[in-house]
């Protein structure tokens, strides 16, 4: 199918894009890689009058650390985080889910920021951030606020960011204790997304967890903090006993969502499954 005829701007500063935004309202969509909205434009499922490219704005792409901070820019690509020496020596867990998510062409022109607004429920990258605690930044012409990922997915597709706002970068904190983080993923056969797939970040000292977070993906409309498994793993040593324990956990408060490929007996059976797998390669970095 062919999208619905459409109009296109791309501005060249923020300033200009907002103009456009309060201009065209709600009938404007951003554009950044577009391999999520050119799809559901083919489809029309979605069908914006207007597309706003924010390809051409500088300021918007790069990786850099701020300190404690890891900031990412918004419109980074797949493929320049999974690549880049920073993140695969400070968060490695994040270089492994870019390095998976969808094929080389996605990887290579699909964004960070553009993959966080689409929150789609079987996407890899909120996934990790959620577990990496990042935060991010909306953009606004009144100034800037700065949202926890905890609290920036809402349900499927849904996020709170504002009609008026534009996601611009990522934040991720390092703690001064180095967290051990990894990414495992049960993907669809046919399209690569998310099945079921679980991200862990632990603080280790001595052996021992002395914090986790661990998040499950596609068993619910935004990412699952597993409390239960985070709960049975801080203060212990990391054990094979230990972590395969917790990791049973990991399925308790989810009711996920069935689809034609997996039920939602199964996808329980996974979380626990993948969750194990996260955690133990979490476990075994250095």
């Amino acid at each position: 199918m062919h999208p619905a005829s459409f109009g296109y701007h791309a501005p060249g500063s923020l300033e200009e894009a907002f103009g456009l935004l309060r201009q065209h309202g709600e009938d404007a969509k951003l554009l950044a890689g577009g391999h999520s909205l050119l799809p559901a434009m083919k489809l029309r499922l979605t069908q914006p009058e207007v597309l706003i490219d924010l390809s051409r704005i500088p300021g918007l792409n790069g990786i850099r650390q701020d300190g404690d901070t890891l900031v990412i820019g918004a419109l980074t690509t797949h493929t320049e985080v999974s690549t880049s020496e920073d993140v695969r020596r400070l968060l490695p867990g994040l270089a492994d889910t870019a390095s998976v998510i969808g094929d080389l062409q996605v990887r290579n022109r699909g964004t960070m920021g553009g993959s966080v607004a689409h929150a789609d429920p079987g996407a890899d990258l909120p996934v990790t951030l959620t577990a990496l605690n990042a935060s991010f930044v909306l953009t606004s012409a009144e100034g800037e606020r700065t949202m926890a990922a905890d609290e920036f997915f809402v349900d499927f597709f849904t996020t709170a960011l504002e009609p008026n706002e534009i996601l611009t970068s990522i934040r991720i904190p390092l703690p001064s204790t180095p967290v051990r983080t990894s990414y495992a993923k049960l993907p669809h056969p046919a399209s690569g997304y998310v099945v079921v797939s679980a991200a862990a970040a632990l603080s280790v000292d001595g052996g021992a967890c002395t914090g986790a977070r661990v998040v499950l993906g596609g068993v619910g409309g935004t990412p699952h903090r597993a409390t239960g498994t985070e709960a049975a793993l801080e203060g212990q040593a990391l054990t094979p006993e230990t972590m395969a324990a917790a990791a049973q956990r990991a399925a308790e408060g989810i009711d996920p969502h069935a689809d034609s490929y997996a039920d939602e007996d199964y996808k329980r059976h996974m979380a626990v499954v993948y969750a194990g797998r996260a955690i133990e390669a979490a476990a075994a970095r250095a």
